[in-house]
């Protein structure tokens, strides 16, 4: 079982526009041709945060001028957050606040062995480091730069280092980057 943290990030670091927007992301090419199809079948818990989840909802379940379709995930989804936010019908998502470890704890619980998918933002991807509970990053990072916005993982960490166990280029757009996190 491992803690990922398997996202997209333009070449300057940030994994989305200030207003959490993600248009720049989707020109540069198809997920179906990244490792997403493979990595998500090893997943058998997410997280993510209030934004990302509400980003989600506006996009994904209730995209403008379509129907509302229903939930991406069969597995658990730990949502944080410290507001009162609209449920999924449907949807095994599971509202918490607080410490990452309990919650960590339940998700490895839940997740049967599988994998444990950090899906976003960067802030609380940082929490779960921080915790000493991430173990890898997978980065497909774009060909393209923002300026400005939410940030990769804002964190500064230097010593010790993530380790790069392989990068790969995944056509024009972007390239695939998977880095260990070491302990100590």
């Amino acid at each position: 079982m491992t803690t990922q943290y398997y996202t997209a990030s333009s070449l300057d670091g940030f994994i989305a526009t200030l207003d959490d927007s993600l248009d720049w992301l989707f020109p540069l090419g198809d997920i179906n041709e990244t490792g997403y199809p493979s990595f998500i079948k090893e997943v058998g818990a997410l997280a993510m945060g209030s934004a990302t989840y509400e980003w989600m909802l506006r996009h994904v379940i209730n995209a403008e001028g379509r129907e509302p379709v229903s939930w991406p995930y069969a597995q658990p989804a730990w949502v944080f957050s410290s507001r009162r936010l609209p449920n999924v019908e449907g949807a095994d998502v599971r509202f918490v606040r607080g410490d990452v470890r309990p919650v960590h704890a339940d998700m490895q619980k839940a997740a049967h062995g599988k994998n444990i998918w950090l899906v976003g933002g960067g802030e609380l991807v940082g929490q779960f480091y921080d915790a000493g509970l991430l173990d890898e990053l997978i980065v497909q990072v774009g060909s393209v730069t923002l300026r400005s916005g939410k940030r990769l993982l804002p964190r500064r960490i230097t010593s010790p280092s993530f380790i790069l166990e392989s990068a790969r280029v995944i056509g024009p757009g972007f390239a695939e980057l998977r880095y260990r996190v070491p302990r100590g």
